[in-house]
């Protein structure tokens, strides 16, 4: 144990001369080697320490840079879906007012008294497809009254009606039928629906009439519902599945029947109203 005491004595002491003799020799700068130590072990840790603090605030500028980007990228995406929205509804107010106008047109033109309409509701149902419009008894609607738009036939008025609302079946619907003309071949028959919403099938036309594709198809007043010359589309395909008495005729409508929005009812009904 002494010994052990008298070792670390002796190495204090040792330590205590060389801080001393340091504290006394001077370096080539004349500041004392000492001094000069700890002033560079100080510029050292401070180096080190003003290094990482710039680090840190290089970092923390870029992230608040970068966070303030992120906003202004959040903000300026939502103003771009406001205006997307903005857009569709100047769009859809645009295409329902030239809906209208296109209607109001087709009134002027024509000479049977028409009154136009608005869709409120539909019937999705593929065997059935009719519409609501905001037209009733109050306005004069009876069954059997022709029901038309900008671009040609829509269907015809059935019943339920109220005073307020009234049920259009649409030429494309199940058991609704219109009596045409083919434009070329001057060729009459019938167009029915049930095929689909973009096509009609055609009955009772001639065999040897010369029907082709692209021909312009109208009412022609035989069925005593719809008014003669309104369109009613254009001959899609003429098959011959068999022979020429097999063939089948085609006819894709000129209404877009997934897209109504205002109908004209032609009030002057041309035969007695009856159950659809």
């Amino acid at each position: 144990m002494l010994r052990r005491q008298t070792f670390t004595l002796l190495i204090v002491t040792c330590v205590g001369h060389v801080l001393l003799i340091s504290a006394q020799v001077q370096s080539k700068s004349g500041m004392p080697v000492i001094q000069a130590a700890a002033f560079g072990l100080f510029a050292r840790v401070q180096g080190v320490t003003g290094g990482t603090a710039d680090a840190a605030h290089a970092i923390w500028s870029h992230y608040v840079a970068l966070r303030g980007a992120a906003i202004d990228n959040e903000a300026l995406r939502r103003r771009i879906l406001d205006l997307e929205a903005d857009l569709q509804r100047q769009q859809a107010l645009s295409a329902r007012t030239q809906s209208l106008e296109e209607a109001l047109g087709l009134k002027q033109s024509q000479p049977a008294p028409m009154l136009a309409a608005r869709v409120v509701a539909g019937n999705p149902s593929p065997s059935v497809l009719t519409i609501m419009i905001d037209r009733g008894t109050d306005d004069g609607l009876r069954p059997n009254m022709a029901v038309v738009a900008a671009r040609g036939i829509v269907g015809r008025v059935i019943a339920p009606i109220s005073r307020s609302a009234a049920t259009v079946q649409l030429l494309v619907g199940r058991n609704a039928a219109a009596a045409v003309t083919f434009e070329r071949s001057q060729a009459g028959g019938m167009v029915v629906g049930g095929l689909s919403q973009t096509s009609l099938r055609t009955e009772y036309v001639p065999v040897l009439a010369d029907v082709r594709s692209g021909e312009r198809v109208t009412t022609s007043g035989q069925d005593g519902i719809y008014p003669a010359g309104f369109p009613v589309g254009t001959v899609d395909q003429v098959t011959h599945p068999g022979s020429a008495i097999d063939r089948e005729i085609t006819v894709r409508p000129a209404v877009d029947f997934s897209r109504i929005d205002t109908v004209l009812v032609v009030l002057t009904a041309t035969r007695a109203g009856g159950a659809p």
